[in-house]
């Protein structure tokens, strides 16, 4: 198997009710690294019922991705696998010395999404497939020791709130179109999936035309000629 060699990739993601929804923000970001690399891949849709499907990843949760014989688990783990293992194509990093600058934007937008659940957790429960609901209903309670509905009844205060958590993503966006400069690398990816993970599932507007990320969002919703715009969603 050579640097260049891009058949066998395989990605398993979480998948709604329609199997065309994928609406992981950690999914998301390897789609974006996978066409940022310029590369070919299966897409295999998995839902909260068919752990079967990764059973042979050793763990529960998705993306995972097959290559060959090789089986990477974890959004970040992979994007740094396909950093490695693809060097001949585009780098998702830009050097070295700017993978922990990923890595860091990567763990801010893992401590921004509870905030956005706050929005959008009753829109993903209504997404799922219906042999998902009583899992997922049940977990997401357990977890934050509430119902659903209670957990999202103030959606006004809770997207203000979400909204405050951006302000470090505006601040180093003011003066340049992505988060490393003229072109987009992983760090955006991070960032950006959890607004396309939202957009798959609800129809809450996040970013206002007026906000300063609005146009960052843009850039990113039509990059690899549209694939997060062209992506399908959620139909209530």
């Amino acid at each position: 198997m050579t640097a260049n060699d891009t058949s066998g990739l395989t990605l398993y993601e979480l998948a709604g009710a329609d199997p065309e929804v994928r609406f992981s923000p950690f999914c998301w970001r390897v789609r974006l690294a996978l066409a940022h690399k310029g590369l070919t891949v299966e897409h295999v849709p998995v839902r909260f019922s068919e752990k079967d499907k990764i059973a042979f990843s050793g763990q529960r949760l998705v993306p995972v991705l097959r290559d060959g014989d090789r089986v990477v688990a974890d959004s970040w783990r992979i994007a740094l696998y396909l950093e490695e293992r693809f060097p001949d194509h585009p780098s998702l990093f830009g050097s070295q010395a700017a993978i922990p600058l990923a890595q860091f934007v990567n763990a801010w937008a893992d401590s921004v999404s509870p905030y956005l659940l706050r929005v959008i957790l009753l829109d993903v429960y209504n997404a799922v497939h219906e042999s998902d609901r009583e899992y997922f209903r049940s977990s997401r309670e357990k977890r934050f020791g509430m119902r659903i509905e209670a957990f999202v009844a103030d959606k006004e205060a809770n997207l203000a709130l979400f909204q405050k958590q951006l302000q470090p993503l505006r601040t180093i966006l003011t003066d340049r179109d992505f988060l490393a400069g003229d072109e987009p690398t992983y760090a955006d990816y991070c960032a950006f999936g959890m607004f396309i993970w939202a957009r798959g599932v609800s129809s809450t507007v996040l970013i206002p035309p007026d906000d300063p990320l609005f146009a960052w969002h843009e850039h990113l919703m039509d990059a690899f000629d549209g694939l997060a715009r062209k992506a399908p969603r959620h139909r209530s």
